[in-house]
């Protein structure tokens, strides 16, 4: 039986100035975040150093394994601000390699009802509160700090996102946010999109699409979870802070494509 009674990410007394993204968002500063999916530890300094609070590893669909995943969170973490890895599922080894690199927090795609939750975070969590298994010194590295104290701290700073991007995340929303160590509720809208409407990106202004936002947006606001989202830009960002507590601008890929492509139509124009 996983222990419920815990304190958590939202309830936490711990101050660690090496939080950077844990620690703006308890102070409701709206951190901003994206996403990294080239393995390169050059190209970890490079966005580190650009002003944002967390940088999300993408081993999910980005071109990261093992060793990239570890060299990503070092440099990251060594930079002052807070790595997170997007694991590619809710699998238990998958979850503790992941914070066994030292990350400040996990985002698990696609989960569609409480037990998934549940799993992810009893993964997450050491005894007694979960199963993980200690045995890395490079956790405590990551947060700066010895072997023990992490193992005092991680269970309630360790950020745990989950991500809604199903008809059937959507549909059991409300007991997924209620899950106890659940500490942020995360949209990925172009899976949304693609389960709900059938194509990406969604424009926006689909009753069903819109409707489902709400709905994850209620059941986040009701169980005292953290509510984010992925956007496409500064613009967007800045449209809906009033609405998330955090966001993801693009990522990597994108930012790269997207600048070259708009330089080069001004130098043809």
């Amino acid at each position: 039986m996983i222990a419920k009674d815990f304190i958590t990410a939202h309830t936490t007394e711990v101050e660690n100035p090496r939080l950077r993204l844990l620690n703006k968002i308890k102070a409701g500063e709206y951190p901003l975040m994206t996403f990294v999916a080239i393995p390169s530890i050059r190209q970890a300094q490079i966005v580190a150093l650009t002003g944002l609070d967390g940088i999300i590893i993408d081993c999910e669909h980005g071109h990261i394994g093992d060793d990239a995943m570890h060299n990503s969170v070092a440099v990251i973490s060594a930079l002052g601000v807070s790595p997170v890895i997007r694991i590619r599922g809710p699998a238990h080894d998958i979850i503790k390699r992941a914070l066994d690199t030292g990350a400040h927090g996990i985002m698990v795609p696609q989960i569609n009802n409480a037990e998934e939750a549940e799993q992810v975070v009893a993964s997450s969590k050491f005894p007694p509160q979960g199963v993980r298994g200690q045995g890395s010194a490079f956790p405590a590295i990551g947060h700066g700090l010895t072997t023990p104290e992490y193992m005092k701290s991680a269970n309630e700073t360790i950020l745990t996102m989950i991500q809604i991007e199903t008809r059937a995340g959507v549909d059991n929303v409300d007991a997924i946010a209620a899950v106890p160590g659940v500490d942020l509720i995360f949209i990925g809208p172009n899976d949304l999109a693609q389960a709900l409407l059938g194509y990406v990106p969604a424009r926006g202004d689909e009753p069903e699409f819109v409707a489902a936002i709400d709905k994850i947006e209620q059941a986040a606001r009701k169980h005292g979870k953290w509510f984010g989202r992925m956007v496409n830009n500064g613009s967007a960002a800045k449209d809906v802070k009033k609405r998330y507590d955090t966001v993801a601008i693009t990522g990597d890929t994108k930012a790269i494509q997207n600048w070259y492509t708009a330089e080069f139509d001004i130098a043809r124009s």
